[in-house]
């Protein structure tokens, strides 16, 4: 017959087997949260805004760290490889929509977990305050009337973001995809002083990144590569509103090594979408031209796939798909 202290003792037992040992625990110690991109770039910011904020959701420390290289790929990899527990995420960025694509990873989305979408943002048209181009309809109009390669264009390397960007603007106008020339750059500050040098026509990144210039007057955003206009940039027009229907949305996400266990995920999910509405995260986002977006997994796994399909056609076009 079981003793009174041995019928506490199994009444205690089972109550802890009925609740996950993960969710009993996580998280309990500092969390890793990885940036594959360099410190004071758009994937820097927004990890740091956002890390900040989770981190008091949770109540531990999450620790930014950038691993960079590779265009993007030695970070992406570290999250990646990490082990699936929740103490190690990261910001991943459009590129793992097209790093397999491209020949240069075997990371897709569905390498990972994703916890859901942190921001969006367009590209756009900037160019040289002194340029000729003084609305997006002199640039298409002069984009048309000259043979290939008189444009040239940078914001990253070959094959990235801001590359297909431009790339289906031309392809959309009629031009095709390989008429305006690829500068490759380190990022988004190098080509935008290039614009302002006047070594290249046209800067195809963010406006949000030439923000600082154009205020300054230094460069002038002439269109938008998006579906509606930005309360950021008020004044500047889409594209379509020039009559090209073309438009390209950029983004990061909030992901995970794959395999995490169900109610880390959850507890991730959970913190993650507290943090994002926070005015700490919203407004610094909005002010520099980002869109914050909080989808959860689901959409932002949808949203991954659809994105990894529709660069893959231009890439194609540009002969850069390798698989």
């Amino acid at each position: 017959m079981l003793t009174r202290r041995a019928l506490i003792a199994a009444a205690i037992v089972s109550s802890l087997l009925t609740v996950p040992a993960a969710a009993q625990k996580y998280p309990d110690r500092p969390i890793t949260f990885i940036v594959p991109w360099a410190a004071g770039g758009g994937a820097d910011l927004a990890s740091r805004l956002f890390g900040a904020a989770l981190e008091r959701e949770l109540g531990i420390p999450v620790n930014i760290i950038n691993r960079t290289g590779g265009n993007g790929v030695t970070g992406h990899y570290a999250i990646a490889s990490a082990p699936p527990d929740g103490y190690t995420i990261g910001m991943a960025t459009s590129e793992i929509a097209y790093l397999k694509t491209t020949g240069l990873s075997d990371i897709t989305p569905d390498t990972y977990d994703i916890i859901s979408t942190i921001l969006t943002f367009p590209a756009g048209i900037t160019v040289k305050t002194d340029s000729p181009y003084r609305t997006a309809g002199d640039f298409l109009s002069a984009l048309k009337s000259n043979p290939k390669n008189t444009f040239t264009a940078s914001g990253a390397g070959t094959g990235g973001s801001w590359h297909i960007a431009i790339a289906g603007l031309g392809k959309a106008a009629g031009v095709g995809a390989d008429h305006v020339r690829w500068v490759p750059s380190q990022g988004g500050a190098p080509a935008l002083q290039e614009v302002v040098a006047g070594g290249i026509t046209t800067f195809s990144g963010s406006p949000g990144e030439a923000k600082s210039l154009a205020d300054s007057g230094r460069v002038r955003i002439l269109a938008l590569m998006a579906d509606e206009r930005s309360a950021a940039f008020p004044d500047v027009p889409t594209l379509k509103e020039s009559g090209v229907n073309w438009s390209f949305t950029n983004w990061f996400a909030l992901v995970a090594p794959k395999g995490l266990p169900p109610d880390v995920r959850a507890r991730l999910v959970e913190a993650g979408a507290k943090a994002h509405v926070k005015p700490e995260v919203q407004d610094p986002l909005k002010q520099r031209g980002f869109n914050p977006n909080w989808s959860g997994p689901e959409k932002a796994r949808e949203f991954a796939l659809g994105f990894a399909t529709s660069t893959r056609d231009v890439l194609a076009d540009l002969g850069l798909a390798k698989q």
